[in-house]
């Protein structure tokens, strides 16, 4: 039985994304997990960091994938499953292979709770779209809107596991201190994970050129960018050699 498109989850979907972007904006307050989690929440049942990000990632993996299963497998088939690939892509490396070396603190479960259903919701609706709604030109793997969103994605994919890469080795395994990073565009800025995820999301928004898309890079922007404005807050605070030309987000400029 095939499956029609239904504009409205769509757009309301696109809506409660934006929505809450602008909220985590609003509030501007840091989410309580990290280095955050105790002085925000004391008392929280929380779950290891590994355990914690593999369930709350593993629904952005588990969900488009499964919408992707049911299309026709080719290496290079229609616009729309090559992005849905791409985004099942990242996730995939979020579920089994992020969540399984990091060695963050212990995660608060009720913000894993908040995490799981976002990325579950998030999930359905960019599969959704892509599988069901879009509808692209033949000739849109040339498009210069493909062509530099691909870019973009790719580009920000290294510098986000790079710089996850660079965060892993400032701690032995067990230890929950902080040290300054250095290297990569921890050179330039405190959030260089947050800064490729956000040209991720803005790559991958260019190339699928969809409102749902759109939305989670606005999301994204919000949440990635407030989270780096606080951590470079922090660093500053607890750091006297912090090197002061360092920016939050934007190298030399934010």
């Amino acid at each position: 039985m095939s499956v029609r498109c239904q504009q409205s989850p769509v757009l309301a979907g696109s809506a409660t994304l934006a929505a809450l972007g602008a909220l985590v904006l609003y509030l501007a307050e840091p989410s309580g997990y990290g280095k955050y989690s105790e002085n925000l929440m004391p008392v929280a049942i929380r779950l290891p960091a590994r355990a914690a990000w593999f369930l709350q990632e593993l629904p952005s993996f588990a969900v488009p994938a499964g919408i992707l299963a049911g299309q026709p497998s080719s290496l290079l088939g229609p616009p729309a499953t090559v992005l849905l690939g791409l985004f099942c892509a990242h996730y995939f490396h979020r579920t089994f292979v992020y969540s399984l070396l990091t060695r963050g603190r212990p995660f608060p479960v009720v913000f894993l709770f908040r995490g799981f259903v976002f990325c579950m919701g998030n999930g359905l609706l960019q599969g959704y779209y892509l599988v069901y709604c879009a509808e692209y030109p033949a000739e849109w793997y040339t498009d210069i809107r493909f062509s530099l969103g691909i870019f973009l994605f790719i580009l920000g994919m290294g510098i986000n596991i790079h710089s996850d890469y660079i965060l892993r080795q400032l701690r032995k395994p067990g230890e929950i201190i902080y040290r300054i990073p250095q290297g990569g565009l921890f050179t330039y800025v405190s959030g260089a994970n947050f800064l490729g995820e956000i040209i991720e999301w803005i790559g991958y928004a260019l190339a699928s050129w969809s409102l749902p898309a759109l939305a989670f890079a606005f999301f994204s922007l919000c949440f990635l960018g407030l989270r780096a404005f606080h951590h470079h807050r922090f660093y500053l605070k607890m750091f006297d050699d912090y090197p002061k030309s360092r920016r939050a987000l934007i190298p030399f400029i934010f």
